[in-house]
């Protein structure tokens, strides 16, 4: 019966992952609400892992990618990544990877405001919280306004 279940966990778990990169914790979370057997989820967990099916430092630099081309700054991708089970030691690799980030500041920010840098004290500083809120450093931020 163990058998039998974990065959169906594991055919679970190459369902969801044939759709898109998943990160461990969040493979687990979907197969916990599916299946009530933890152990057998972690052990197929871990054989995805050792056949490389399941890899957080891919995932972390897929999602990096695909959030930057989103518009949004690495503090901001790095809190998402945290959130979703990927550690700091990772995601900081992940997003030097992927680099390039007063770029994507500077073309969230000209998305955004097509006129360019506001002259006036009150709109710069709106512009500047946007990008702020986006995830962007000040440094990032600077580099839009200098």
């Amino acid at each position: 019966m163990t058998l039998e279940i974990e065959s169906n966990i594991y055919n679970k778990a190459l369902d969801i992952i044939s759709r898109r990169e998943h990160s461990e914790k969040e493979l687990e979370n979907k197969l916990l609400k599916k299946f009530e057997f933890p152990d057998e989820i972690y052990s197929v967990i871990e054989r995805l892992k050792i056949n490389n099916l399941v890899n957080n430092e891919r995932y972390a630099e897929m999602y990096a990618r695909i959030r930057k081309r989103k518009g949004f700054g690495p503090k901001r991708i790095g809190y998402e990544l945290s959130s979703r089970g990927i550690n700091d030691s990772i995601s900081s690799v992940a997003l030097d990877e992927v680099g390039g980030w007063k770029g994507a500041a500077l073309d969230a920010f000209n998305k955004k405001y097509r006129d360019g840098v506001a002259s006036d004290f009150k709109s710069r500083s709106k512009q500047k919280v946007f990008l702020q809120n986006r995830g962007f450093s000040f440094q990032e931020i600077d580099s839009v306004f200098s």
